[in-house]
């Protein structure tokens, strides 16, 4: 299941507003131009931010996402209907014969066990047209990210649109590398409403990534930096072999 965060009806339309100017899209933009893609998936598509950046870039694109209140969100966004939204996840995307896959936010962290991952990597494959492209993120360990998460807990509020001014506090649960959870609480300051949000990641070794991707039909081409983010992600850019 989805975390609340994406998928509760109150937290999914204030997403954007609390995630930021999202400077780290341009990248995959770029990537996919590199590629020469003009058929993407965006897997794990939450609000739709990059899927309409692809689409609005002249591309085919399919999002797809277990979230459906971030869905609904993405949709709203896409007047023109130009990308096919779908509700569900990597598993049950169809063969589409894509020529890239797509996957930001570090969603790559969200499969916990080795089958879910292993599941999610097949699906993809199973998308993508032979030689076909899946290019995604993870956080590196080493650099501990949730020790800095630990050290900010200070509460930021932002008045939103249609919902006022909203609260938003983070708060590292456990630590129990490679898993690391947290929680987000947010409170609605219009009518006192507490609404909050529990996940867990999974922080992998960069072996670990690239061995899990050989395993299971692609080709590591290039390992790089996040540009806006330096030394604190990986960048995995693989190509589907078989």
């Amino acid at each position: 299941m989805p975390d609340a965060i994406f998928a509760h009806s109150r937290l999914a339309p204030i997403y954007d507003a609390f995630d930021g100017d999202r400077d780290d899209l341009t990248a995959y933009l770029h990537i996919a131009d590199e590629l020469g893609a003009d058929r993407v998936l965006d897997v794990g598509c939450g609000t739709g931010c990059l899927a309409l950046l692809l689409a609005e870039s002249g591309r085919t694109v399919v999002g797809i996402d277990p979230a459906e209140a971030s869905l609904e969100i993405a949709k709203s966004k896409d007047r023109p209907a130009r990308i096919t939204w779908v509700h569900g996840d990597a598993t049950t995307v169809p063969a589409l014969g894509a020529d890239l896959a797509v996957m930001t936010g570090n969603v790559a962290q969200v499969f916990l066990t080795d089958d879910d991952w292993t599941r999610t990597l097949q699906g993809i494959h199973a998308a993508l047209r032979p030689r076909g492209y899946f290019v995604f993120e993870t956080r590196r360990p080493e650099r501990r990210a949730w020790e800095e998460w630990a050290a900010d807990a200070a509460q930021v509020i932002l008045d939103i649109p249609g919902n006022g001014p909203v609260e938003q506090r983070r708060e590292v649960t456990d630590v129990s590398l490679p898993f690391v959870s947290f929680r987000y609480t947010y409170r609605f300051l219009s009518d006192g409403t507490v609404v909050t949000s529990d996940s867990t990641l999974r922080f992998s070794s960069r072996d670990e990534v690239e061995s899990s991707l050989v395993a299971n039909g692609y080709r590591v081409l290039d390992v790089r930096e996040a540009p806006d983010r330096p030394g604190r992600e990986f960048v995995f850019i693989s190509e589907r072999t078989t």
